[in-house]
């Protein structure tokens, strides 16, 4: 079902049926402030496996999660490290995925991950409304593996069709940029993958993180 949440009473539907279905170990399809993704209860094995086998991804690839709150991150890890405090307080809700090494006593299972997980929150008020209710999702592109990200709802279900209970459109993404992602699991920051927001910026928080080219 595609609920247009540009529309208040749609947009009202939309979001109680996408919170209901995420609760139920269903699949979702939701704008972001990057592109829209495809998302599912992080705690819900079953729901994170429907959520590879959707994309036509393995186990090797673990999903990133999103949060709906940055002090939701505090209760992911063991404990935070101030690389990643100042990121979020600098960044978040925004376009910065943030990997950190996640508590060994989280029930969940997002593949072989090693013991990290990739966070972010993003900036996006239906992404958040939903994420608030439900709590942490694993999310990732809500496309095919290899077929190009999504930036409308409609076309995350000319790929993705049955397998997601509700989608969510709230139009064209606005910047369909990938998001950036940094690496504190290091002793020194790290960035991985170059995104909307530029080195440069996130130099001006943590002066010491390693480019992709170092």
């Amino acid at each position: 079902m595609l609920y247009d949440c540009r529309s208040l009473a749609d947009r009202d539907r939309g979001i109680a049926a996408a919170i209901e279905a995420v609760k139920n170990g269903e699949l979702v399809v939701l704008p972001t402030d990057t592109v829209y993704g495809v998302g599912a209860d992080a705690f819900t094995p079953y729901a994170v496996k429907a959520l590879l086998d959707a994309k036509g991804r393995g186990r090797d690839v673990p999903p990133p999660v999103l949060v709906g709150s940055r002090h939701t991150l505090d209760g992911l890890v063991y404990m935070l490290p101030t690389a990643a405090r100042d990121l979020a307080d600098a960044f978040w809700p925004g376009a910065l995925t943030i990997v950190v090494e996640h508590s060994p006593s989280l029930q969940w299972d997002l593949g072989e991950t090693g013991g990290t997980v990739a966070v972010r929150m993003p900036l996006h008020p239906v992404a958040l409304e939903v994420l608030r209710e439900t709590g942490p999702m694993a999310v990732s592109s809500a496309n095919k593996s290899g077929q190009p990200p999504a930036e409308t709802a409609e076309q995350a279900r000319d790929q993705l069709g049955y397998a997601v209970r509700a989608y969510l459109e709230a139009g064209q993404c606005p910047e369909p940029v990938p998001s950036t992602i940094v690496d504190v699991t290091g002793e020194v920051p790290r960035l991985l993958r170059e995104g909307a927001i530029p080195l440069e910026k996130l130099r001006e928080v943590l002066p010491d993180l390693v480019g992709r080219e170092g």
